[in-house]
């Protein structure tokens, strides 16, 4: 397991060298922030002081290089607009946003799990036929749309819940959160269910798939033969046999959550790293925008070693089929 660990580990860093490449060389040759930043009215000396300070009279591949070297120390450059480091200006936001995606993952999971069970146990019924015409429209639904929709409903008709805002956090190990707090869970329903809303899909139908091949099993046949309750079947046999899967793909779509939640942020204006990426765009914030997606590579590389590890642990066949190697 070690030694897995260790090779993930040296891969992990081989992907995100060859990231901060593409993504410095992607965002930092689009653009001049300079014209964004200063006065229109400025006169070339100013405009090429400005150039000056900001670091872009420099040639790209020195640019770089003092990026790799400041990455090495913990720096990811200072933020044109805002003049402050980057990376703790990321952090700051960076619980709002794993907020969002871990309350969207549950919805999903709790969710998704137990209606794709139903599917897959009955197809043939309406509550079948209901939830996987359900499951279709979370795939085809635009995730901007059905934001709208739901401000429209809940909170312009209804009155039911706010619009927009994260509502009264509480401090938790320093750390804002608003789960805890009535006023919090109103405001982080929607943008919660909004986000979840296509890996409720997924998780439905991939649920439903590994029970309807569960259950053609000969080991489902024998234990009903012998006499088994169909929960305990379900539970021991079925359940343990789908959630490799589902465990793979739930990790792997985590990630994506805290990737992809831009649009849902930006709708809900919840203040998360997805917001902060937007009105970086907006002013060609370079040093934010590539702080960003990089932190957002290590969460990827991470969640993928932390889902090869629970795999490992779900499937005795990993484990035998490594150390044969």
């Amino acid at each position: 397991m070690l030694a897995f660990a260790l090779r993930r580990l040296l891969q992990s860093i081989a992907v995100l060298f060859v990231m901060s490449a593409l993504v410095f060389a992607g965002v930092y040759a689009i653009g001049n922030p300079v014209d964004i930043l200063i006065n229109p009215q400025a006169d070339q000396a100013e405009i090429a002081r400005a150039t000056a300070a900001l670091g872009l009279d420099q040639p790209l591949w020195r640019q770089y290089w003092s990026f790799i070297a400041g990455a090495f120390a913990g720096d990811l450059g200072r933020s044109f607009a805002a003049n402050v480091p980057a990376v703790p200006l990321i952090l700051e936001r960076m619980p709002a946003t794993l907020e969002l995606a871990v309350a969207a993952m549950v919805i999903a999971v709790a969710l998704g799990i137990p209606l794709g069970l139903v599917a897959g146990l009955r197809p043939g019924s309406w509550a079948g036929k209901a939830i996987m015409a359900g499951s279709i429209l979370g795939f085809s639904l635009p995730t901007f749309w059905v934001g709208l929709m739901l401000i429209m409903v809940f909170s312009v008709y209804l009155g039911w819940l706010p619009p927009t805002g994260r509502g009264e956090t509480l401090m938790v190990l320093g750390v804002p959160v608003s789960f805890l707090s009535w006023d919090g869970l109103l405001h982080l329903f929607m943008p919660a269910l909004n986000l979840a809303l296509f890996q409720l899909s997924l998780l439905i139908r991939l649920t439903r798939a590994g029970t309807r091949e569960a259950l053609a099993q000969d080991y489902v046949r024998f234990a009903r033969a012998k006499g088994l309750s169909m929960e305990r079947v379900l539970r021991v046999h079925v359940l343990k046999n789908i959630l490799i899967p589902v465990v793979t793909v739930t990790g792997l779509e985590f990630g994506s959550l805290i990737a992809f939640a831009i649009v849902t942020e930006t709708i809900f204006a919840w203040p998360g790293m997805g917001k902060l990426l937007i009105d970086s765009i907006n002013v060609l914030d370079r040093p934010v925008i590539v702080a960003y997606l990089l932190i957002v590579v290590l969460l990827f590389v991470l969640i993928n070693l932390v889902v090869d590890l629970v795999y490992t642990a779900l499937d005795p066949r990993v484990r035998l089929a490594r150390r044969e190697v």
